[in-house]
């Protein structure tokens, strides 16, 4: 496994990073789950995943108990606030009241008596960003944070955050965790280019886009019923006969290399400029050793150039 710089922080991660969204607490086995995440920290991966609202905090309890096996300067572990927790006027957001309230929450459910990496989980737009700064710069004074990030956040609601912060003295945003994948790529115009201005990396989710890039689905009809991809209805939608023949395309050329498409998909992305880490999800230790093997890959100008006529060509069919 090879690490990489948070963005401009001294702090290292490791190239594929393990996340717990619609996994860890329901979704998956808890054994299953917690045998992942062993088999993860087994590979070399040190940066973990999670938030309070996966599960209402049952995917925490997960992560929590068993990263305690491990000593705790040996990874990294990130969980996030802003979704809604309870049933009250202020059971979400990001005020002062719930981040202080749900950060607390979040510590006790890991058993830790810090966090690496506190994401906002979206932008709020009822709350001052001076007064979720001031909230995060407490959190990392009193210890309980090292490092801030947010998610999905637009390329001016980083910008203003990272004015306000040098503005008031307060504690920088130093990540940002983003949607990208191959099919989705909106961060390069804008997103990316903030990001290496600011210092701020970009630790991707989705980046096998839900599973199509690892070559499961030939066809639509090939999604199972009763999975994931079947209930989701933003996920359905992104499976095309388009996508799936990229896909197939794709696969081709990661033969080539001797790789899966999914390797191919993951090694492909830590070619990007300002990305951290790729957060990948992990239903089986067979799946997190699949994908920790993108870290090995090495991808040359050409097998590049392929992939992006293959990504770029609008004729390709089954």
């Amino acid at each position: 496994m090879k690490y990489r710089k948070l963005g401009n922080t001294g702090l290292k991660v490791s190239e594929i990073s393990l996340g717990s969204w619609l996994t860890y607490g329901g979704y998956v086995e808890q054994e299953n789950a917690a045998q992942s995440i062993r088999t993860a920290y087994d590979l070399g991966i040190n940066f973990f995943d999670t938030a309070n609202v996966y599960e209402r905090g049952e995917a925490e309890k997960v992560v929590g108990a068993t990263l305690k096996d491990f000593p705790r300067e040996s990874y990294v572990l990130a969980t996030k606030v802003f979704g809604e927790m309870g049933d009250g006027p202020n059971d979400r957001g990001l005020s002062r009241k719930h981040i202080k309230e749900q950060c607390d929450a979040s510590l006790k459910r890991l058993g830790l008596d810090y966090i690496d990496v506190y994401y906002c989980h979206r932008y709020d737009p009822h709350t001052p960003v001076e007064e979720t700064l001031r909230a995060l710069d407490d959190l990392v004074s009193q210890g309980k944070v090292l490092y801030i990030g947010v998610s999905e956040w637009t390329p001016s609601q980083m910008a203003l955050a990272h004015a306000l912060a040098d503005k008031y003295l307060l504690d920088r945003i130093v990540v940002n965790q983003p949607v990208y994948n191959m099919f989705n790529r909106y961060i390069e115009k804008e997103v990316i280019p903030l990001g290496e201005q600011i210092g701020i990396g970009q630790v991707v989710f989705s980046p096998l886009a839900q599973g199509l890039l690892t070559g499961k689905y030939k066809s639509i009809q090939d999604i199972p019923e009763g999975s994931r991809a079947a209930k989701l209805d933003w996920v359905r939608k992104g499976i095309t006969e388009e996508k799936i023949a990229q896909v197939n395309q794709l696969d081709l050329v990661a033969q080539d290399l001797n790789i899966t498409v999914g390797q191919l998909a993951l090694a492909w992305i830590l070619r990007q400029p300002n990305v951290s880490s790729a957060l990948v999800g992990a239903s089986s230790p067979q799946q997190i050793e699949e994908n920790a093997k993108a870290s090995e890959v090495e991808l040359t100008p050409e097998v590049l150039e392929q992939i992006e006529q293959i990504l770029t060509d609008k004729t390709t069919v089954l």
